[in-house]
């Protein structure tokens, strides 16, 4: 079963560290985010396969939009 990744949060894109087919672990970094100057980490809830990469640098996330897909 597929799992989407989301955004916590209104944030601009700064680094997209996954591509489509990449294996990640639970806790893994799949982008970061940068808000007020913060740089927020977007982790892997989970073990699996990126099937799906929503976002790319420079881009503005909203709160709730998916970030990523994993199976």
């Amino acid at each position: 079963m597929a799992t989407e990744v989301q955004s916590e949060m209104v944030a601009n894109v700064w680094k997209v560290l996954v591509a489509v087919g990449d294996v990640v672990s639970a806790g893994d970094t799949l982008a970061i985010l940068e808000s007020m100057k913060m740089e927020i980490p977007v982790e892997s809830p989970l073990a699996g396969t990126v099937t799906e990469v929503r976002i790319a640098n420079g881009a503005q996330v909203q709160e709730g939009e998916v970030i990523a897909v994993i199976d």
